[in-house]
């Protein structure tokens, strides 16, 4: 699995001072995530996810996150084409908000907005959208950068409660995915967990009642049935060999804060 960084390079605070005259030139390009072949994901963005990735669970014995799986190797993205397009119908948040991002303060209660500017839609020459306007108030794109992230926020903190649960109910286990592919070659995916089918069903009433009230039991039926897109991927990776045919299996491995801009 890939790390938290992805392609976030050299994020900086948003400041009326450094970037008055900074524009952000985005487009229909995603080549800034060719190299990662995992992203994370909200509980919200299930149903639409579900729908063509494998969603899986990855962190560590304190924590985990949803996260869409993009890619058997560790630097592919099955999902971006050479031109740079996205070959999804779905295009994750997280690539989407792209190359913005929060980073919190050291009281965890504010969050400041960062931009990569290692972009190559960042610029100083007018090019797409300004972030401040020429008194130095922030634009409308700025507006709309901020809110995205804000309801992207509260959306990532309601996932964490939803993998608490899991955890607490131990109902995550390691898996890894095997792909067979032609004339022998081998690829394998690991670090991640997925929920146990029959821990599952034997939850409590009690636990149970709370999972479909909050639809997290709905979230789990989705990461379940997203599990089949592994088979998928492998059409991915045997269109680009021509001729080649391949097969995938899935086996066991042992109130929301403030947002500003400085």
């Amino acid at each position: 699995m890939a790390t938290q960084l992805l392609f976030y390079n050299t994020a900086v605070p948003v400041s009326q001072e450094k970037h008055k005259d900074l524009s952000v030139k985005t487009g229909n390009s995603y080549a800034f995530s060719k190299e990662v072949n995992s992203v994370p994901l909200t509980a919200v963005e299930f149903s639409l996810a579900a729908a063509e990735y494998p969603i899986v669970f990855a962190g560590n014995e304190e924590s985990v996150m949803p996260a869409v799986i993009l890619g058997a190797r560790e630097n592919e993205n099955l999902f971006v084409g050479e031109d740079g397009l996205w070959k999804g119908k779905y295009i994750p948040a997280f690539v989407r908000r792209y190359p913005f991002v929060f980073s919190s303060d050291k009281s965890g209660k504010q969050f400041i907005l960062n931009i990569d500017e290692g972009f190559e839609g960042v610029n100083g020459e007018g090019r797409g959208e300004r972030l401040f306007d020429s008194d130095g108030t922030q634009t409308q794109y700025l507006k709309n950068v901020l809110n995205f992230l804000q309801e992207y926020q509260a959306h990532f903190q309601r996932t964490q409660a939803y993998c608490k649960r899991l955890k607490e109910l131990d109902l995550l286990q390691p898996m890894q995915a095997q792909f067979n592919l032609a004339e022998g070659e081998k690829r394998s995916l690991s670090g991640f967990q997925v929920v146990n089918r029959e821990k599952l069903k034997e939850i409590g009433q009690e636990d149970l009642a709370k999972m479909m009230k909050t639809d997290e039991l709905e979230c789990t039926f989705m990461h379940l049935y997203s599990l089949r897109h592994f088979n998928d991927m492998v059409g991915l990776m045997a269109a680009s060999k021509p001729a080649a045919e391949a097969e995938s299996l899935l086996t066991d491995e042992a109130a929301g804060p403030s947002a500003t801009v400085q």
